[in-house]
C-alpha cells in the first residue's frame, strides 16, 4: 500500500553522487527548510524518465519559486544516475535505492516491471509523485502503474502554491 496524503513521510538516508563524491541526503534533515517533491523513476537512461527529470531540471526554478526542494530517485546505483544527469543535463538531486528500500517503505514498487517485456525484475519503484510539508506530511501523493504515464506537475504546483 502506497503513502497518502495525511502520512508521515517515512524517513530514509540515501546516496547522492555529486561532484566532491557521493553524499548522503537524509529525509528529515531537510523537513522544516523547505517542501519537498520527491519523485520515483523506474530507471536511469530510458525515454521517459529522462524526458521528465529533463523538464524538470530546466523548470527547477519554478519549484524553487515554490519553496520546494526537488528529489529525484530510482534504484540504479549512484555511479550510473551521475553519468545519467552528465550526458542528459540532469541538474536535480538524484538518490539511489539501490536496495529498493525506500521504493518499498513509500509502496511503490512494482512486483513485476514489465513483464509482458520480459522485464521481470522486481522491485524497480513505479513513476510515483509525493509533496511533503515542512511538517513532514504527505500533502500530495501520485502512482502510476505504468511507466509511461507522467505525474500531474500541474497539481503538484497546485499544492505547492497552497503550502
Amino acid at each position: 500500500m502506497s503513502i497518502k496524503v495525511g502520512d508521515q513521510a517515512p524517513d530514509f538516508t540515501l546516496v547522492s553522487q555529486t561532484a566532491e563524491g557521493p553524499q548522503l541526503v537524509t529525509l528529515s534533515t531537510l523537513i522544516g527548510k523547505s517542501n519537498i517533491v520527491l519523485l520515483f523513476v523506474p530507471m536511469a537512461f530510458t525515454g521517459g524518465c529522462t524526458t521528465e527529470f529533463c523538464e524538470i531540471s530546466a523548470g527547477i526554478s519554478e519549484y524553487t519559486a515554490l519553496d520546494a526542494t526537488v528529489l529525484g530517485i530510482s534504484g540504479d546505483n549512484p555511479f550510473a544516475q551521475e553519468a545519467w544527469a552528465k550526458q542528459e543535463g540532469i541538474t536535480l538531486s538524484l538518490l539511489s535505492d539501490y536496495d529498493h528500500a525506500v521504493t518499498e517503505a513509500y509502496g511503490v514498487a512494482y512486483k513485476q516491471f514489465l513483464p509482458e517485456k520480459n522485464l521481470i525484475m522486481g522491485g524497480v519503484s513505479k513513476r510515483s509523485a509525493f509533496v511533503i510539508d515542512k511538517a513532514g506530511i504527505i500533502q500530495y501523493a501520485e502512482v502510476q502503474e505504468h511507466p509511461k504515464d507522467m505525474p500531474n506537475f500541474e497539481a503538484i504546483k497546485a499544492t505547492l502554491r497552497g503550502l
